[in-house]
């Protein structure tokens, strides 16, 4: 067990009736009454820098999200940055409620949706760059966010991610430390991250329900992005294949037009993006990382790798899902109220 590793201050403890990881998973899907954080945000489309796919080399590639200011007059606690999951976006239920959650506590927030994810509300998120979404593409993630950085001025700056999000964060904290600093970085709050993405993949695979919903949504893209450039992306092979791994295996050997680099397996693909061991060794942020051992899709054990840092604070709940943390009846959305006490101490 990593020395950072601590039982959380306020344990996360919901009713009985939804303590399940499957409740506080599905329960997380449902959209409270009086989030309007839509009403006033603005769409900003952002150039991320060199395409490393190398399917359109002459063009920079584009990254749309959308900007929140906080909603208290008079008060200005910094910008957070907000990273969804896997085929999640901008206007995914816990982006909604934690972007009007501190919104109404003087935050401003800014909803990144990663290459290929959008809400289709201004722009077709698959026609913004040819090339094809891979969780290995971190550049064009740190090139985004060092322009949002940018927008808090002289205020903090902060990154919470979940899920696939939630590595992108851990990711975007390793190059805070490695390759060049966002301005301000304050803090980096992961929730549920995939740090182990070949043991989620595999953990989502054995869930039919998980592994359909995935597989539907990734399909969905692959057909969109199909769609709108023929002559780069062909999916008939892979729609027949029923489990998302050997999705994998097949796209990530796919030539080169179809995403980028070629790799010989799924779990090289996947070690590229790995977040355990020592991967955070050189962190110079303070991190917190918030998951759950109920989680169905992040199996807890690869928390229990990780090497311990100073600026690295790992929690795990006894129940919360995958990114649900939900108490009820009647349903009330408690992540938020787990990364707030996150921001204000940094």
């Amino acid at each position: 067990m990593v020395d950072s590793m601590r039982v959380p201050r306020t344990p996360f403890q919901p009713s009985p009736l939804v303590r399940s990881g499957s409740a506080q998973t599905m329960l997380a899907m449902i959209r409270p009454k009086g989030i309007d954080i839509t009403r006033d945000e603005r769409p900003m489309l952002l150039d991320a820098g060199y395409d490393h796919t190398g399917a359109d080399p002459e063009q920079p590639v584009r990254l749309l999200g959308y900007y929140n200011a906080g909603r208290v007059p008079g008060i200005n606690r910094g910008l957070v940055l907000i990273l969804h999951g896997w085929e999640g976006c901008s206007h995914s239920n816990y982006n909604l409620i934690l972007a009007q959650y501190l919104a109404e506590r003087g935050y401003a927030t800014f909803r990144l949706n990663l290459r290929d994810h959008g809400p289709h509300l201004h722009v077709n998120p698959y026609a913004l760059n040819r090339g094809v979404f891979r969780a290995t593409l971190i550049e064009e993630a740190a090139t985004a966010t060092a322009q949002i950085a940018h927008l808090a001025g002289n205020r903090p700056f902060y990154i919470v991610g979940a899920s696939m999000g939630g590595n992108f964060a851990l990711r975007l904290a390793k190059w805070h430390s490695e390759q060049a600093p966002f301005a301000n970085l304050r803090k980096v709050v992961a929730v549920c991250p995939a740090i182990n993405p070949a043991r989620a993949t595999d953990a989502l695979d054995r869930h039919p329900g998980t592994r359909r919903y995935f597989r539907k949504r990734w399909l969905r893209s692959l057909y969109a992005k199909q769609a709108l450039f023929p002559d780069r992306v062909d999916v008939r092979e892979v729609a027949e294949i029923a489990l998302v791994r050997d999705m994998t295996e097949w796209f990530v050997q796919q030539p080169d037009h179809m995403g980028g680099r070629r790799y010989r397996s799924a779990d090289d693909y996947f070690a590229d993006y790995t977040v355990t061991g020592d991967a955070l060794g050189s962190l110079a942020v303070r991190t917190s990382i918030i998951t759950a051992q109920n989680d169905p899709v992040i199996p807890v054990v690869d928390f229990y790798t990780i090497a311990p840092h100073p600026l690295l604070d790992v929690q795990i709940h006894a129940s919360g899902g995958h990114c649900g943390f939900v108490d009820g009846p009647p349903v009330r959305h408690l992540m938020p109220d787990l990364i707030y006490p996150e921001l204000l101490a940094a």
